[in-house]
């Protein structure tokens, strides 16, 4: 149990300190688009790079906080039962959850986007637009470390479920966290 305690402190450590510094791309995003409503609206001009930032940091933001989303149960559920659960039956769903979706299609993520980054890389990929954004391969390079970070998560998720599990928390409580 040590190990998973470690495992699991140190996950989300990683995923807290990651997600708040993904968390300062928001701030970046709302003034790069009010720069870009700014510039387009009042002063008539547009810039391929400015609307391709747009894209990019929203990109970042989406794939690097995943994990820090799922880390604080912050991620979307539509499950009317599971609200009603008590926290033992909570910690099967997410263990079974995990183990036959999240981590599955983590990893299958992962492996498909190997060559896609690799081949971006490779080519020295840029925007394919005039004026648009070089390194593209960069941002390419972020859908493998999002998953990775979501799928290091995930195996947090199934271990604490796991603790849950073996030692249900007394009533009034939730899953340990």
């Amino acid at each position: 149990m040590k190990f998973l305690d470690r495992y699991i402190r140190f996950v989300d450590w990683l995923n807290e300190k990651i997600g708040r510094g993904i968390a300062w791309l928001t701030t970046l995003l709302v003034l790069v688009v009010s720069y870009d409503v700014f510039t387009r609206y009042l002063l008539k001009r547009s810039s391929v790079a400015v609307q391709e930032l747009e894209w990019h940091l929203f990109a970042l933001i989406f794939l690097l906080a995943a994990a820090y989303t799922l880390k604080d149960d912050r991620h979307v559920r539509v499950d009317v039962f599971y609200t009603n659960f008590s926290p033992r039956r909570q910690a099967w769903v997410n263990l079974l959850g995990t183990l036959v979706f999240l981590i599955p299609f983590a990893v299958v993520m992962i492996a498909a986007s190997e060559q896609f980054v690799l081949n971006s890389f490779r080519l020295g990929e840029t925007s394919p637009n005039p004026g648009g954004l070089p390194a593209r391969y960069l941002l390419k390079a972020a859908i493998p470390a999002g998953f990775f970070l979501l799928l290091l998560q995930g195996i947090a998720l199934a271990f604490r479920s796991l603790k849950t599990i073996l030692h249900p928390p007394a009533a009034g409580e939730g899953m340990s966290r």
